[in-house]
């Protein structure tokens, strides 16, 4: 996790956040570091609980509020994999996500914005990918 007075990365949580209408809160900036600590696209349930671990104050209606400041900001984007829950993602760099319907993992594989791997209507220019790739990752594969 990013120590509270990491001031480059709280200075630049803080930009995005103010450029979108939000305050700079620890709250914030918790839901962020835990989000960033471990990259496997939980829930918002799941960021709930690992973020009650060192902010036991925190409320679950909080930690949506903090989700959904993040998202607006640009600092992270939600993921729907599947009919769950929706999935959060603080890799704003051009990715697909590779989902294992055997153990639920997900994979993060980088994308250019100019690639053309895909086809695409004639003059339609891409703003970001939202491709989500469903199989079996190697390790279930093994089983």
């Amino acid at each position: 996790m990013h120590p509270v007075g990491d001031k480059k990365q709280n200075g630049r949580l803080g930009e995005r956040l103010s450029a979108s209408g939000f305050r700079f809160t620890p709250q914030r900036r918790h839901v962020y570091d835990v989000l960033s600590q471990k990259l496997d696209h939980p829930t918002a349930d799941e960021v709930f609980m690992r973020a009650k671990k060192a902010m036991p104050e925190i409320s679950l209606a909080t930690v949506y509020n903090c989700l959904d400041a993040l998202v607006e900001s640009g600092m992270v984007r939600q993921v729907q994999l599947q009919r769950g829950a929706t999935r959060f993602c603080p890799n704003m760099e051009e990715h697909c996500h590779y989902y294992c319907d055997a153990c639920g993992a997900v994979f993060d594989v980088a994308l250019t914005a100019d690639s053309s791997f895909m086809p695409r209507p004639r003059g339609f220019k891409i703003d970001h990918y939202d491709i989500a790739v469903h199989g079996v990752c190697a390790q279930c594969a093994k089983k």
